[in-house]
């Protein structure tokens, strides 16, 4: 269970962001209609809006969704690079290079405390969040 949550963290962009805002949890903003933190959008509001707007909210078929675009999608090209690793600790230093890259260029960019965040937000970063997961199951 540790190892799991450890991949999940380590591939979830705002968990390796800056200590001055706590990964984002500092940042206090509106995910559309409710109060939330830049950390809570990438950790939770963008799936689960994801799973209310696309999937019916049903994890079954967000999953299903995720595991066709590593078999046959959009990453199916990807996945050998995902899973090639020679020193653990090396891989582990890349796989957190790789999110705070995704947290700089797309967590962070364009929010500011106080402001809301909706549909364009979310329709860009999510495709982001959705890879993270993916490739933190394969690296798993």
């Amino acid at each position: 269970l540790f190892l799991s949550h450890f991949m999940g963290d380590v591939h979830q962009p705002m968990h390796v962001g800056f200590t001055t805002d706590e990964g984002g949890n500092t940042i206090n903003l509106r995910w559309f209609r409710h109060k939330s933190n830049l950390h809570h959008v990438w950790d939770r509001e963008i799936i689960l809006t994801a799973l209310s707007d696309y999937y019916d909210k049903d994890v079954s078929l967000l999953l299903q969704d995720i595991e066709r675009n590593i078999t046959d999608g959009m990453w199916a090209d990807d996945v050998t690079s995902w899973e090639h690793c020679n020193d653990l600790s090396h891989c582990v230093n890349n796989w957190a290079k790789e999110s705070i890259q995704v947290a700089c260029k797309w967590g962070y960019e364009g929010v500011q405390s106080g402001m809301t965040l909706s549909d364009e937000y979310f329709d860009s970063r999510m495709p982001f969040v959705m890879k993270r997961i993916a490739q933190g199951g394969i690296r798993l």
